[in-house]
């Protein structure tokens, strides 16, 4: 049985399949070439950080209320590694390139 960041990550994946597999054609495009991508790469990864948080926070929001805040902290970190398997670039959404 899989862990519940995994499974949630999974769903996340299934659900918004089409904003984010936009994103990773958009995300290994940017990782060849950011300084040509950098403007569209945050407009898209603006909507796809929204997307992340709201998954992270159906993740951590029992958890936390419960009084395991390290626990629910842990279980971010891991949700946020599982994105980052995917998404290596996922930090460089909001950088200003000059």
């Amino acid at each position: 049985m899989a862990a519940k960041y995994q499974v949630l990550f999974q769903q996340m994946l299934k659900e918004n399949e089409t904003l984010l597999s936009g994103f990773k054609l958009l995300h290994d495009k940017y990782e060849t070439d950011p300084n040509t991508y950098q403007d569209q790469y945050n407009k898209v990864g603006e909507a796809v950080m929204k997307l992340i948080q709201e998954y992270e926070n159906m993740l951590t929001s029992s958890t936390e209320k419960s009084g395991y805040g390290k626990y629910a902290a842990n279980l971010s970190d891991k949700f946020r590694s599982a994105v980052k398997t995917i998404f290596p670039k996922i930090d460089f959404i909001g950088v200003q390139r000059v």
